[in-house]
């Protein structure tokens, strides 16, 4: 089954003959609650629309895919919604985790909510700070079906692009596949035509995913209280 539907460039493996992938490709969905992030992965990565999720807790999704001829594996990590608080964005330990383990950036902010959109810059500094500069960055409006609910005039998103120095895409999730693919397809495509230094595998240049990393705490709380039930008893 194709991953992208009618672009040769990225296409899912499900076939025995792809071989083992080479590298990762790791993306990071940021933005505030209910701007629609994991609408639009499970769009990217599945080509359907859900349009009621529970609340987001921050999944890892995988596919290995095709980019350009390279087998690789691609990971999309969804992230819980940033909040605002009078001091400015208020990141969790996972987003903070995300962005850090993440050599893409997808920063989504929703048409129809304002507060959402004002967040965008205050994300863009926190990405930038990650590494030199930081990783690369689109920016993406969702919903832009629901123009009646529209808080965010359509010539800002592509004004704060411009000012952030990212691409940008107006989209909706539930309506149009196609921008959502040139969205991340353009990011996969970055990524691919960069190779990681010889003296520094690509496994080893960023941090484990923030998933792996809260199982692993949590088996370590569940090991230590049944050692200290043993040690009483």
């Amino acid at each position: 089954m194709r991953l992208i539907h009618n672009m040769t460039t990225i296409a899912e493996c499900s076939t025995p003959d792809c071989s083992p992938p080479n590298r990762a490709i790791k993306i990071a969905v940021i933005g505030g609650g209910g701007v629609g992030k994991t609408a639009l992965v499970v769009r990217f990565l599945t080509r359907r629309f859900i349009g009621d999720y529970e609340r987001n807790a921050g999944n890892l999704y995988s596919r290995e895919v095709q980019v350009d001829g390279e087998q690789v594996s691609l990971q999309v990590q969804d992230t819980p919604g940033v909040e605002m608080s009078d001091n400015g964005a208020v990141l969790s330990d996972h987003v903070s985790c995300s962005l850090q383990w993440a050599d893409a950036v997808v920063l989504v902010y929703s048409v129809t909510d304002r507060r959402s959109f004002d967040l965008v810059s205050q994300l863009h500094q926190r990405v930038a700070q990650c590494g030199s500069g930081g990783p690369p960055v689109v920016l993406l409006a969702n919903k832009a079906d629901l123009v009646h609910l529209r808080g965010v005039d359509p010539q800002q998103g592509p004004l704060l692009a411009g000012a952030l120095g990212c691409a940008f895409y107006e989209v909706s999730a539930s309506e149009d596949y196609s921008q959502v693919h040139e969205a991340f397809h353009r990011l996969c495509c970055q990524l691919a035509k960069r190779r990681p230094p010889a003296s520094q595998p690509a496994e080893k240049r960023r941090p484990k995913s923030p998933n792996m990393q809260d199982l692993k705490r949590r088996f370590k709380q569940a090991l230590s209280a049944k050692v200290r039930t043993v040690t009483s008893v």
